[in-house]
């Protein structure tokens, strides 16, 4: 049970990066607003050796906010916000007699809000920016009967990323490429963790339509408290390790509105799900 609690926990930390303005900063009193659904299903998970086991089917969806706005051409304030997030577990039932040993549950809580800061250190075709981001406990851990559903860590945590990028042009498409480093430190006897991601995108029909591919990974420190010292609830989500692969279509209905979808999945994992995610989402860019 502790070991299926750290896996749900996990996939709250494989949810694509909804911070994806990368280097680039929004101008002063420019915003981008992005109300989405992302979700996934599995029955089977990623272990700490990095095999695959079975287990519970198991479901998480969450219903997320996230805007950035310009404070000014180089400071950006950036707020992602779960409103709505679900966590269910299917009957667990016998083998031989088809008997519910461990009925099925769910929690619908909101989930940990992650607050930020960018500046832009460079700007023009070289775009460098650095990133602060706070994410609050204001999830709830060890709901249901068996105290084993959640929608966030329970922890505070502190990351610095370090974003880098440039645009380029393919005949008549648009494109980009940016990276990134981040270290996010972690309490509650948690393992700091190493991420670092890349993503290159191509615009067409005059920007209108982008399509991304996305490699995200962390690296934990493992050095936190380890599952026979803590409790379930303090081992949450500790030293989880994936490299994931994702892309994301975005298509702008107007000059202003447009909609999303994405997927992905880890193709490397310790402590994580074995089944791929998808989000849908519906934005407004503004520029001014």
């Amino acid at each position: 049970m502790k070991q299926l609690i750290v896996i749900i926990a996990a996939l709250f930390i494989v949810i694509p990066n909804t911070f994806a303005g990368g280097p680039w900063t929004k101008s002063k009193n420019s915003y981008y607003l992005k109300l989405s659904e992302w979700w996934t299903v599995f029955d089977q998970h990623y272990t700490d050796l990095g095999l695959i086991d079975p287990n519970v089917t198991t479901g998480v969806f969450n219903t997320s906010f996230y805007g950035e706005y310009g404070l000014t051409d180089r400071f950006n304030v950036i707020a992602n916000v779960p409103v709505f997030s679900r966590n269910y577990m299917n009957n667990v039932r016998s083998r031989t007699t088809g008997e519910i040993i461990i009925p099925g549950e769910a929690l619908n809580a909101i989930g940990d809000i992650d607050l930020g800061l960018k500046y832009g250190l460079s700007q023009g075709s070289f775009p460098v920016s650095v990133s602060v981001f706070l994410g609050l406990p204001t999830g709830t851990i060890g709901g249901g009967s068996q105290g084993n559903l959640q929608t966030g860590d329970g922890e505070f945590n502190q990351m610095i990323q370090l974003d880098a990028g440039s645009g380029f042009q393919l005949g008549s498409i648009n494109g980009y490429a940016s990276t990134y480093v981040a270290f996010n430190n972690r309490t509650k006897q948690f393992s700091e963790e190493i991420r670092y991601g890349a993503e290159v995108g191509l615009g067409f029909w005059n920007r209108r339509v982008w399509i991304n591919a996305r490699l995200q990974a962390v690296e934990s420190l493992k050095n936190g408290a380890t599952a026979e010292t803590v409790t379930s609830t303090s081992i949450f989500a500790n030293n989880t390790e994936f490299i994931s692969l994702g892309s994301e279509l975005a298509v702008y209905l107007t000059d202003k509105l447009g909609v999303s979808a994405g997927f992905a999945g880890a193709v490397r994992g310790e402590v994580i799900a074995a089944a791929p995610s998808y989000s849908v989402g519906v934005f407004i860019d503004i520029n001014k």
